[in-house]
């Protein structure tokens, strides 16, 4: 169902993607045969309600959870069937993510959680820290360099959960819900600045959420029911 038209060749292509749990004798079809492509420097969100299986497609393009049936490939790599150990290698070169809760560290500052992806990059400590803080200034936080999460509000640990997904320069972002703790001005500022780093990297944003305003920002609006792709449309901003 994909309705954008492009001669580039898909960074993720899903095929037939099947995900069933067992709830003792029962089976929930979560997601059911899933086909898509998604192309390199598109902002595409995931969409739909509570229970559509949005969360759980979201897991299976990051490789979190395998498929019970179907294929998943990121840049020619098909990461539903690469070892744990390949899997972690692969996300830690190519992969950032955005998470609702922040998942910061708490004994970290600001700075420090920002400089901990580039560790497996094999930089300095000098070089990290100097990435770290040059991301944090992008993201308006100049004067939180040193602070701690719990010295910060919501809104401002996730402008550090940003700058790290962001600072290995990745060619993919995972961002689950990323605005659902943040209040509306908030969540504006944060979806523009998202969306502001992917076009000027021309990187690639797999965004997941419910709230219509979110899904909007993004190039390209995959909407979710029961597990199904319904609907594959432009988002309302940028038509």
């Amino acid at each position: 169902m994909d309705s954008v038209s492009s001669t580039a060749k898909p960074i993720i292509e899903v095929r037939d993607l099947t995900k069933i749990y067992t709830l003792g004798e029962e089976k929930v079809v979560a997601l059911d045969k899933i086909h898509l492509n998604i192309y390199p420097g598109e902002i595409l969100s995931i969409f739909g309600a509570s229970g559509s299986g949005k969360s759980t497609f979201l897991n299976q393009l990051a490789g979190l959870e395998k498929p019970t049936k179907g294929t998943i490939r990121i840049m020619g790599q098909p990461v539903s069937r690469l070892s744990e150990m390949r899997l972690a290698e692969f996300r830690q070169r190519n992969i950032g993510f955005v998470f609702q809760a922040y998942n910061l560290l708490p004994f970290l500052t600001a700075t420090e959680n920002v400089a901990m992806p580039l560790m497996f990059r094999g930089l300095s400590e000098r070089k990290r820290t100097a990435r770290a803080r040059s991301m944090l200034k992008q993201v308006g936080l100049e004067h939180r360099l040193e602070h701690y999460p719990s010295q910060m509000s919501g809104g401002q640990q996730q402008r550090v959960g940003i700058a790290r997904a962001f600072v290995t320069r990745p060619k993919i972002v995972f961002a689950d819900e990323p605005t659902g703790n943040l209040d509306s001005k908030t969540t504006v500022e944060v979806m523009q600045m998202i969306t502001d780093f992917a076009r000027t990297f021309h990187q690639t944003i797999i965004l997941v959420t419910h709230n219509p305003e979110m899904a909007a920002y993004t190039d390209r609006i995959i909407t979710l029911v029961d597990g199904r792709i319904i609907s594959d449309q432009k988002g309302e901003l940028t038509c």
